[in-house]
């Protein structure tokens, strides 16, 4: 189990690729694809010829509910607009991409199935889960003990979140009291939110000036704030605050701590309806991955190998409650 002691990690030194709007921080190298200065390729067609597959592992296939087994598909939704390099559209607009759809495709592979993607926006992945529309909702979900009540996880990253703000503004977030009186953007609904508010309370408590929260859901609304000076800062996933750091040249991630703030280690999961006998399986087809390999290729493909798990956890300690 990861410490339960405060993460402040270090600021992430792996340069990503670019985008069409980001600036020139990264070479093209075809049409389809861009290569940071260190040398990593980042795949962007829609076609993912150097995507991970292995083959279908006969017992633990024998895991998944019959049902599942007879359609022949794993039935996955998950955002599709966030920034990349988690879930975020190829250059062709339409497909989606990244290193939550490879897992997607690891997992399923390993299950003998086909994986069917969904798009959804935020909170309506967790109704296409409810409704039995889709199987699995894999996008960045943090394991919390709310959620841990009506949902089973099996967890396969490490939850950092990161500060953002614009490149050379002398701020530095190291502890909660260093959001006070900043004006910090964020999207409604995650995790980000409530270690943001919890922090924001707990500094108004101890009589320091209160932060501003700025709500966004899209990359694009949040990020022209930034760079208009209507926010200090923006508090999203560390993945994708590292990769638009490196990208755009004119922002910088300023401080990053795990998701659960000073409580534990956050961790990432994949997260489906609870006791439907799906986790089982998925947790096995997870540790299988880790054990060969391919998990941490997975990872390495989308600059993210520094957040890999050592294992798969089903349901483990999540972010607290909300205090009423």
């Amino acid at each position: 189990m990861p410490s339960s002691r405060p993460r402040v990690l270090a600021l992430a030194a792996t340069a990503l690729a670019a985008l069409t709007l980001a600036a020139g921080c990264s070479t093209p190298a075809a049409d389809s694809e861009v290569v940071t200065d260190e040398g990593q390729v980042f795949d962007l067609s829609a076609a993912q010829s150097e995507r991970v597959r292995v083959d279908r592992v006969d017992d633990i296939a024998a895991l998944v509910p019959q049902a599942v087994r007879d359609r022949g598909t794993l039935v996955v939704t998950g955002s599709g607009g966030t920034a990349p390099p988690l879930r975020f559209y190829a250059d062709d607009d339409r497909t989606v991409i990244g290193s939550e759809v490879d897992l997607t495709y690891l997992v399923s592979d390993i299950l003998g199935l086909t994986p069917d993607l969904r798009v959804a926006d935020w909170s309506q992945n967790f109704v296409s889960v409810d409704s039995g529309e889709s199987d699995l909702f894999v996008s960045n979900v943090t394991v919390t003990e709310e959620r841990k009540d009506k949902y089973d996880f099996a967890t396969y990253r490490l939850d950092n979140v990161s500060f953002e703000t614009t490149e050379g503004s002398g701020w530095t977030v190291e502890t909660r009291q260093d959001i006070a009186g900043k004006k910090i953007g964020v999207s409604s609904g995650t995790n980000q939110e409530q270690l943001l508010v919890e922090w924001n309370e707990r500094n108004v408590a101890d009589g320091l000036a209160p932060a501003e929260i700025a709500y966004y859901q899209n990359a694009s609304d949040y990020y022209l704030a930034l760079g208009s000076g209507r926010i200090d800062g923006y508090l999203g996933p560390n993945p994708s605050a590292v990769y638009h750091a490196a990208t755009s040249g004119d922002t910088e991630v300023v401080g990053s701590v795990s998701g659960a703030g000073d409580a534990l280690q956050g961790e990432i999961g994949v997260l489906t309806t609870k006791g439907n006998g799906l986790i089982e399986a998925v947790q096995r087809a997870l540790e299988h991955a880790i054990e060969d390999g391919s998990y941490q290729r997975v990872l390495d493909r989308w600059g993210l190998g520094g957040e890999a798990v050592d294992v798969s956890e089903i349901n483990p300690p999540g972010l607290p409650r909300k205090v009423p």
